[in-house]
């Protein structure tokens, strides 16, 4: 009898626990310390935000200025900051490869415009740095812990689909490991529309 009730329990317990399995299985939007992240192979969030465009004016940019060229937009707490400065130099120094690839390169702050012209000026950035002072697009995009931006970077195709992303990134050679992954899907994917060529 009382093994009866045991396998009778036991029964019981297994459709539960596959129910629980289910669950713990079935994917759900990636997390990380920002937030949640965008899905990968579906539309990037759309942006729309002020900031410094080299060579030298303010003004405002959307993702659907980027349409038909590939984009490394990278998000970072803080111009001006040990982290930061190397990450931006290493976008800087890989700029024409990310060109001859058909990508641009943006990164986002919750810095002002004039702070990013100030940080532009500093380190001879040619890539646009676009403002984000209350974490708006940041947080469609799972990087925001307010008052900063977090580390974390996204691969956007010429469609706007968003086709890879990087979390809490070191910023030593992260500039080179995009690159790598943007060669990669290239390789992989030529029916993707050709990048226009370079603004």
């Amino acid at each position: 009898m009382k093994r009866r009730l045991v396998l009778q329990g036991l029964l019981a317990a297994v459709p539960a626990a596959g129910a629980l399995s289910s669950l713990l299985v079935a994917p759900k939007q990636a997390q990380a310390l920002g937030g949640t992240l965008p899905d990968l192979d579906q539309p990037a969030p759309d942006f729309v935000l002020a900031g410094f465009v080299p060579p030298g004016t303010e003004g405002e940019r959307r993702l659907s200025d980027f349409a038909g060229r590939w984009l490394a937009l990278y998000f970072y707490p803080k111009d001006f900051t040990g982290g930061c400065t190397l990450e931006a130099r290493g976008f800087q120094k890989d700029l024409a490869q990310f060109h001859s690839l058909g990508a641009e390169v943006v990164g986002i702050s919750a810095d002002s415009a004039e702070s990013h012209a100030s940080f532009c000026g500093s380190e001879g950035l040619a890539f646009p740095l676009l403002s984000d002072p209350g974490g708006l697009v940041s947080r469609r995009y799972g990087s925001w812990i307010s008052p900063y931006s977090q580390r974390h970077s996204f691969l956007i195709d010429p469609a706007g689909v968003l086709r890879a992303s990087w979390v809490a990134v070191r910023p030593s050679g992260h500039s080179q490991e995009i690159l790598a992954s943007l060669q990669s899907l290239i390789a992989a994917a030529p029916s993707l529309p050709s990048p226009s060529p370079s603004r």
